[in-house]
């Protein structure tokens, strides 16, 4: 399970915003008039998520995967059913030269030259109680002798009309019985997955969402301080005209004047970029201009780590997974303990006819049974299936070590991440009034550098702490949706709802 640090919110590299965005500038700078005017599109967080779950490529993907499970599944309970089956030759044709024995042991060519002709029906049924398959067949042979013999009795068929055949292994695996076992265990977890994946989608809406949101927030601060540094430095102008100010203040405020153009030109080129990265991901086309809303409510929820727990090993795809693998440990034990020796039996019971013509063929039908015990059991293999058995069990111990491990780690990680969500709507609040206080600050701090009451480091230090609290409520905003879908995507919960997660699997993947 991966947590999100909120200090590390999706920053744009310094040196690909100067050199892309003065690219892009120039491209866009470039295009005609009528290029330029962009289709403005509102978004809401709930409406990019929904449209993240609809057309982004990781949604299609985790379709997919989950088509892939279903009809593997689909597949393993076809195996479980009678398979009927239709099989012949249609014509064979033969004529070429064949050794034959004489009585006095020398050797002559003999010259062949027949057709023949095959079919046969069988119904083969899996016994998952034993590991063996049942058959039921039906076949017709003709075969016709084009030169020799009785030109009468040159045709000759051969009727089976029923023969029950059984093929059960004696001490081998039962692999019909643990797949039983194993397989609807996949199916649930590939399940499981296809909904925690399709809530990492909207996972990945809000960090692209918010990416975006940030970006345009910092580019309207930019202006804005832009605008005030403007201001500013004409007030400041005059104040040193009348000896109010020192030179040393002037130039700090034409500094200032510059240090917000380049920042608006690189936040400038941070929000195109940001722009493009969500448009990919929506699969929206580029003539569209993204006006991210900023969400004014959050679900107002109050989790408990013992609740969240339940859900989760209920829900989540990472109980089935550690029973899959204790299943599948368990069978590469048998499988090794199986191949110690090999006994398996093979009868067939059924009736058989032959005659000139097809007609008759199923007259006078004689019994045809057959009983076939085959034995393999190594006398010398220097311990390699012992040893085999030994690597599997050892394995299996290795598996139960990890499994314990992993189910600690997913208890912790879990508990953190609950407590975190918690904690964050209280950080939320305080952000919010930290922006409020910050804002009134600047305001009256620009209010009072007019009359020439505070220096202009002052100034910038209040200025400063206005963009850094509004952009830290935006930062707090986004960690509190990400640890909201992540904890929807682990215990597979809806929390404002209070019901699970469901999908109806067979309309989706037909």
């Amino acid at each position: 399970m991966n947590t999100t640090n909120k200090n590390t919110l999706l920053k744009t590299p310094p040196l690909w915003g100067r050199l892309g965005g003065g690219f892009l500038c120039l491209l866009f700078l470039a295009l005609p008039l009528s290029a330029q005017q962009q289709q403005e599109l509102r978004l809401t967080l709930d409406e990019t998520i929904t449209l993240a779950r609809r057309q982004s490529v990781n949604a299609a993907v985790a379709l997919n995967e989950l088509k892939t499970a279903y009809w593997e599944y689909r597949s393993y309970k076809a195996d479980l059913l009678p398979e009927m089956s239709l099989s012949g030759t249609i014509p064979a044709y033969n004529k070429r030269y064949n050794t034959y024995q004489r009585e006095d042991g020398g050797y002559s060519y003999v010259r062949n030259d027949y057709m023949q002709m095959d079919g046969a029906l069988s119904i083969k049924q899996n016994i998952w109680l034993t590991g063996g398959t049942l058959s039921i067949n039906s076949s017709l042979n003709f075969l016709r002798q084009m030169t020799g013999g009785d030109p009468d009795n040159r045709n000759q068929y051969m009727s089976v009309p029923i023969a029950l055949t059984l093929n059960q292994p004696i001490f081998g695996v039962n692999t019909t019985k643990w797949n039983r076992r194993i397989e609807p265990v996949r199916y649930k977890e590939a399940k499981a997955n296809f909904l925690t994946a399709t809530e990492q989608v909207a996972m990945s809406a809000i960090s692209h969402f918010f990416n975006l949101l940030l970006a345009k927030e910092r580019v309207n601060i930019a202006r804005q301080n832009l605008d005030n540094a403007q201001k500013l430095y004409e007030v400041a102008k005059a104040k040193r005209e009348m000896g109010q100010i020192s030179e040393n203040d002037l130039l700090q405020m034409r500094l200032n004047l510059l240090n917000e153009e380049s920042s608006l030109t690189e936040n400038e080129s941070s929000l195109k970029s940001n722009m493009f990265a969500l448009r990919s991901f929506l699969s929206i086309d580029d003539d569209v201009e993204i006006v991210p809303v900023l969400p004014d409510s959050v679900p107002e929820v109050s989790i408990k780590y013992e609740d969240v727990l339940d859900h989760a090993l209920r829900n989540n795809s990472f109980a089935s997974n550690i029973r899959r693998r204790q299943l599948q440990a368990d069978y590469s034990v048998a499988m090794a303990k199986g191949n110690l020796r090999q006994v398996t039996l093979h009868a067939q019971v059924g009736f058989t006819g032959t005659s000139h013509n097809m007609r008759t063929a199923y007259d006078n039908l004689k019994d045809n049974q057959i009983v076939q015990v085959g034995v393999s059991i190594p006398l010398v293999d220097w311990g390699k299936r012992r040893g085999q058995v030994k690597v599997a069990e050892s394995n299996r111990e290795v598996t139960k070590s990890r499994l314990k491990q992993e189910t600690a780690n997913f208890h912790q990680d879990l508990f953190i991440l609950t407590e975190q969500f918690n904690n964050q709507s209280r950080q939320l609040n305080i952000a919010k009034e930290a922006d409020r206080i910050a804002e009134k600050r600047y305001k009256t701090n620009v209010e009072t550098f007019m009359i020439g009451k505070i220096s202009t480091l002052d100034l910038n230090d209040a200025q400063t702490s206005k963009d850094q609290a509004r952009q830290n409520r935006i930062s707090e905003l986004f960690s509190y949706w990400y640890y909201y879908y992540q904890l929807r995507s682990i215990t597979l919960w809806d929390f404002a709802n209070n019901c699970d997660i469901n999908a109806d699997i067979d309309r989706i993947v037909r």
